[in-house]
């Protein structure tokens, strides 16, 4: 394993949940790829063989229906991990998962995965509260897509990166073009830049050259 990899693991939300034996053998047998801006990480119908984490980048998560309607559920930074539900019904993955820009994924093996479930208590609250966590995003996910206008899609969206139990938090700055949000929202780069204006104005974030800074995150969540 390089170096770059072992420090994003340590670096994991769940790292801390398990021994020093543990962390070690889950270093030996977790890989790392890079994908490029644009490529798939893994498909809609893929056999579910790993579970993933972001060690550097952005990935998206999304389905289009066969009439090729997309629905965005989520993003993920440096430090997110998914597949585990896949995982544990043993059924083939019901999304893709497409990088919006060249990113690098970390892929831990279903054996290591359920050796881990076997033998760590703390591993498998963390599995707990990342399940509730993501089961309320998507909750929410379908009420502000069907209840809010744009400007509150965006608001929202947003304040989800910030998630403390999906992402590892890094600040109140996130490295990240309106084109991207755009992605993350289903929406057009113009119209994310109109409403991220709006939420400059209403002071929950600040604009910043190649990303923005969130002033009230809490304010983010009720917009």
């Amino acid at each position: 394993m390089n170096a770059s990899l072992s420090t994003a693991l340590t670096r994991t939300l769940w790292a801390n949940t398990l021994l020093p034996e543990q962390l070690a053998r889950v270093e030996r047998e977790t890989t790392e790829r890079f994908i490029e801006a644009g490529a798939y990480v893994c498909k809609k119908g893929d056999q579910c063989e790993h579970w993933m984490g972001v060690t550097d980048g952005l990935l998206k998560m999304s389905s289009v229906s066969p009439e090729g309607k997309a629905v965005t559920f989520t993003g993920m930074l440096a430090g997110g991990w998914f597949g585990e539900g896949s995982l544990l019904k043993t059924e083939v993955r019901r999304y893709d998962v497409v990088a919006l820009r060249d990113s690098h994924v970390a892929f831990m093996p279903r054996t290591t995965f359920n050796w881990l479930l076997d033998t760590s208590i703390g591993f498998n609250r963390f599995l707990l509260n990342q399940l509730n966590a993501r089961l309320g995003l998507f909750i929410a996910l379908v009420e502000y897509d069907r209840m809010l206008d744009t400007d509150a899609r965006v608001a929202r969206c947003l304040a989800s990166l910030f998630n403390p139990d999906l992402n590892v938090p890094s600040g109140p700055q996130l490295q990240i073009s309106q084109e991207e949000i755009g992605y993350l929202c289903s929406t057009s780069r113009q119209r994310a830049n109109q409403a991220l204006q709006v939420l400059e104005r209403a002071g929950l974030l600040r604009l910043d050259y190649g990303g923005l800074t969130v002033l009230d995150l809490e304010g983010l969540r009720r917009f």
